[in-house]
């Protein structure tokens, strides 16, 4: 349910997340926007949310409704989650539609770090006597979260690389002979698959597609698009008939093989084949994927790998986020969550901060990052 405005800011703003919450799973690569237009008064005029890529955003979904329901929008005041885009994208410019409906004032969560926008859309409406108040804040702070991959992609180049493990106590996301399902239960798999539907892309290794074949769709929650599904298999091994390169959606391979007629091969309307220069080990260089698939829009990253690939990922720093969930359970020998020692000394250490903490089911899940990675 949507909160509704009561005629404070601060309701206003939290019915504007709430709706920006609600398009998970439906408007990437764009951002999950959220906007509430109300009277003078704080009465509620109408509200909107960005709809799937090409569609209409927030605003423009906020306007339409309101004239759809007969009510004039002069003289009211708009709240969204993020600065009004000022450019011609994949829609024309929010920033017009509000000018030309007479909106005489503009709350904004947080300025958008598009470098085509970027405070252009709060200086456009500045220009022509429309008052704009940037909240910044809790709110600014929450409109970013929900939107961590945008800013990671738009600041940075790459996206926010989430990493999903599920684990026993002591530490194992498999016996030692490879059989991993199911560790952790019914609910936490549901979250795992919640957090998938989050993601603009799910990636594996080619062990794990080996040993376990996974699919790596959204099954167990609704959604409206799947995430493309990304296999890093550095000589080109994957089985044309392994289950994640099969619809629906897209799947992605990259690859250090320059075997033309391998590559060739897995032509298909719904796979695709990236050759990347390997690294000093013949890999697949992992920081040079993340920058392709920034490029190709990807905003969050949803790693579900085995210890090898996951243990790269560490080594080199390009893990933003772990998701971890613990079963109440002792495996013993098996094997665990990274391949990434021996370390000579406890000063060599991954150490991450706990975001949160939350029972799911009969497990727990853990969110962990490394000190400051969210601060750039």
């Amino acid at each position: 349910m949507t909160a509704t405005p009561t005629g404070d800011r601060s309701s206003s703003l939290a019915a504007c997340r709430a709706l920006a919450g609600q398009v998970v799973g439906v408007c990437d690569p764009n951002p999950r926007v959220g906007c509430v237009i109300t009277r003078e008064n704080g009465e509620l005029i109408a509200t909107g949310q960005t709809q799937q890529a090409g569609r209409l955003h927030a605003e423009i979904m906020a306007l339409r409704a309101a004239r759809d329901a007969g009510h004039d929008v002069r003289g009211a005041t708009a709240y969204v989650t993020l600065e009004p885009c000022s450019h011609h994208g994949r829609t024309p410019p929010c920033c017009d539609a509000l000018i030309e409906a007479g909106i005489a004032k503009v709350v904004v969560a947080i300025v958008d770090p598009n470098p085509l926008v970027a405070g252009r859309g709060i200086a456009r409406l500045r220009a022509v006597g429309i008052e704009v108040e940037v909240v910044g804040g809790e709110w600014g702070a929450a409109s970013r979260e929900l939107n961590i991959g945008f800013f990671s992609r738009m600041i940075r180049g790459r996206p926010w690389v989430r990493m999903k493990i599920a684990a026993s106590l002591d530490g194992r996301t498999a016996l030692d002979n490879g059989a991993s399902q199911w560790i952790t239960g019914d609910a936490a798999r549901a979250d795992g698959h919640a957090w998938r539907k989050r993601a603009s892309a799910v990636l594996t290794g080619i062990g794990t597609v080996r040993e376990d074949d996974p699919r790596l769709d959204v099954r167990l929650v609704p959604t409206e698009q799947q995430p493309l599904r990304v296999i890093v298999d550095s000589r080109l091994e994957i089985a044309a008939a392994a289950r994640v390169l099969q619809p629906p959606g897209r799947a992605m391979i990259y690859t250090a093989s320059d075997d033309a007629a391998r590559i060739a091969a897995f032509a298909a309307p719904h796979v695709e084949v990236a050759r990347l220069p390997a690294n000093a080990h013949r890999k697949t260089d992992l920081a040079a994927m993340l920058v392709d698939l920034a490029r190709r829009e990807v905003n969050e990253l949803h790693i579900e790998a085995g210890e090898k690939l996951n243990g790269s990922l560490l080594r080199e720093g390009l893990v933003d986020e772990l998701l971890l969930y613990i079963a109440p359970r002792l495996l013993g020998a098996g094997r665990g969550i990274a391949a990434i020692g021996p370390l000579a000394s406890l000063a060599e250490s991954l150490d991450f901060e706990f975001v949160d903490v939350e029972r799911i089911g009969p497990d727990l899940r853990l969110r962990l990052r490394p000190p400051g990675r969210a601060n750039f």
